[in-house]
């Protein structure tokens, strides 16, 4: 029986394999919901490539959403909450924890992975970027990546970038399953780490495709209502589950 640290390492692994070339150095990070209202997550340094089960921290996402609300709250107030945690564990979460914990509490998910994969990256670093959120180029697209992603400009890690797009999953309607964020990389949302792999591999897919359609003259997207369709369809809903290991 595969524990929630077992299925963390091992989402880290492969999303941090070289091979895959999705993360790099201590690019990334990764997180998974855990019992009691509690989450794990990468901490500051590690490498997903390498992570091991003392690679992570055990933290409250409402805690952190807590600190999110408080309009006082600034960076310094956000250190200090970390403070603590790695008096407790001896590691420091990640930079991106407040976002993680944005993901699983508002996001609908139970595992994220944020990785910056080289295709979507150069995407997002192109006056194209909104696109990867906006134009359905293919059918899969739409089974595995949903029907609305979120795109976010830039905007600097940690506090405010959590804030960001806290304001943007409120507003949203049905929770996404790809964040991109401009100029810095893709958080992937899951019902399963299986999911979030899927998610990650269909966003770099995305990426590939529109940036062909643009070197080959332009984006010609499905229609609205295609996309819609697509979404909809109840094969597709049974294929989109079966793929992600028949969670909800």
């Amino acid at each position: 029986m595969f524990t929630e640290i077992d299925r963390l390492v091992a989402l880290s692994r492969l999303l941090g394999d070289p091979a895959r070339r999705l993360a790099i150095l201590g690019e990334g990070n990764t997180s998974i919901r855990t019992a009691g209202g509690r989450m794990l997550v990468k901490a500051s340094g590690a490498s997903l490539g390498m992570a091991a089960e003392g690679d992570f921290v055990e933290l409250e996402p409402a805690a952190l959403l807590a600190i999110l609300d408080d309009p006082a709250a600034d960076d310094a107030t956000v250190a200090r909450a970390f403070d603590e945690v790695e008096a407790r564990t001896g590691r420091r979460p990640s930079v991106e924890a407040m976002l993680h914990a944005v993901c699983l509490e508002l996001g609908g998910a139970d595992a994220v992975g944020h990785t910056h994969p080289i295709p979507v990256l150069a995407i997002l670093c192109s006056p194209h970027a909104e696109a990867l959120a906006t134009e359905m180029l293919f059918p899969d697209q739409v089974v595995v990546l949903g029907r609305s992603p979120v795109y976010v400009p830039y905007v600097d890690p940690g506090l405010e970038l959590a804030r960001r797009v806290r304001d943007e999953l409120r507003t949203h309607g049905e929770p996404p399953k790809a964040v991109y964020l401009g100029n810095h990389g893709l958080f992937a949302l899951g019902s399963t780490p299986e999911e979030v792999v899927q998610v990650t591999e269909m966003a770099v897919k995305a990426a590939l495709v529109l940036a062909g359609a643009l070197a080959a003259g332009g984006i010609r997207a499905l229609s609205a209502a295609a996309a819609d369709r697509i979404h909809r369809r109840p094969d597709e809903h049974y294929r989109r589950v079966a793929l992600r290991g028949g969670a909800r």
